[in-house]
């Protein structure tokens, strides 16, 4: 399932588009080892017909499965666009494409996601990585009984 808008429709007045996108139906590229977009892409938007051009308005939400690329460990992650617009040409050069007075909306949604999705995906600001097998939990460990503590001393000799 796609996101179409009937321009035809459109002449009568705006109107609002509430559902979801499979995550399969957006052809999302994983590339990266840390995130997956299993769930699908909710949108409330609404549409509405100017002189030359097509504005969406409205909200994206999309959950991505992440790894916190400092411990690890699974978390969802939610891209969302509460404000998102989009503003798409009928005519000239920069014209979204229009087949039988229908406007597929759905690549211009998967680039504006795309753009959300975390470059270096994390659990929590603050999150301490990977527990060191000496110290057991590194969140938790004194710092008395770090490698470096002693060396600390010898410093302040």
């Amino acid at each position: 399932m796609t996101l179409q808008v009937n321009l035809e429709a459109l002449k009568e007045g705006d109107l609002p588009f509430v559902g979801e996108i499979p995550a399969e139906k957006l052809d999302i590229i994983e590339d990266d080892e840390l995130i997956r977009s299993v769930h699908p892409l909710t949108y409330n938007l609404e549409a509405s017909l100017l002189e030359d051009a097509l504005l969406v308005r409205g909200r994206l939400d999309m959950p991505l499965d992440c790894e916190c690329a400092r411990c690890l460990q699974p978390f969802v992650h939610t891209v969302t666009l509460p404000e998102w617009t989009a503003h798409l040409p009928l005519t000239g050069e920069d014209a979204v494409e229009i087949k039988e007075e229908v406007v597929d909306l759905t690549p211009v949604l998967r680039e504006d996601i795309l753009l959300g999705f975390p470059r270096h995906p994390l659990c929590a600001p603050d999150c301490a990585g990977l527990a060191s097998k000496t110290n057991g939990d590194a969140a938790t460990a004194d710092p008395e009984e770090s490698p470096w503590a002693r060396l600390d001393e010898w410093k302040s000799d």
